[in-house]
């Protein structure tokens, strides 16, 4: 699998490309071992509009959970990046058709990184202002689907 299997997929419909997303990340991290990759690549499935109660949600929740465990991992020598300051970044500078979705998706994934990894310093260089878990569950319920706080809370508790 690669990205142009993404690229076909997105093709097919939202639903379609967010699984195919899913899946290449799962074949990065596990088979590859590139997770700074893996990483970007659940990026492009949370990003995704697979719309609310389709059944591919049902049997792959939006993957908060998955980007928590992935940085709580021992990776070795892979590179990884900083996935705070990866977040953070996305949250601020965001635009377009979806951007409000994609903002509080960002934001929520940021928290879920730093309730799994509290050691991982935020960008001191780039002046935002960092939003409390109950600001990103008031974004999420504004501008994510059903379901979509209750995923993340889970999330967040399995970073504790």
């Amino acid at each position: 699998m690669s990205w142009r299997d993404l690229e076909a997929a997105r093709e097919v419909d939202e639903p379609t490309h967010y699984l195919a997303c899913l899946r290449y990340a799962r074949q990065l991290w596990e088979t590859d071992i590139l997770p700074a990759r893996a990483l970007l690549a659940l990026d492009r499935g949370l990003f995704c509009d697979a719309p609310s109660g389709h059944p591919v949600l049902d049997a792959h929740p939006l993957p908060y959970a998955v980007v928590g465990w992935m940085v709580a991992q021992p990776i070795g020598e892979a590179f990884i990046g900083n996935p705070r300051v990866h977040y953070q970044h996305l949250a601020d500078r965001v635009r377009g058709a979806r951007e409000h979705r994609v903002r509080w998706r960002s934001w929520a994934a940021w928290a879920v990184v730093r309730h799994a990894r509290p050691d991982l310093p935020g960008d001191p260089r780039h002046a935002v202002e960092e939003p409390s878990d109950a600001t990103v569950e008031a974004g999420l319920r504004t501008h994510g689907i059903d379901g979509e706080v209750a995923t993340w809370r889970a999330a967040l508790s399995g970073c504790r």
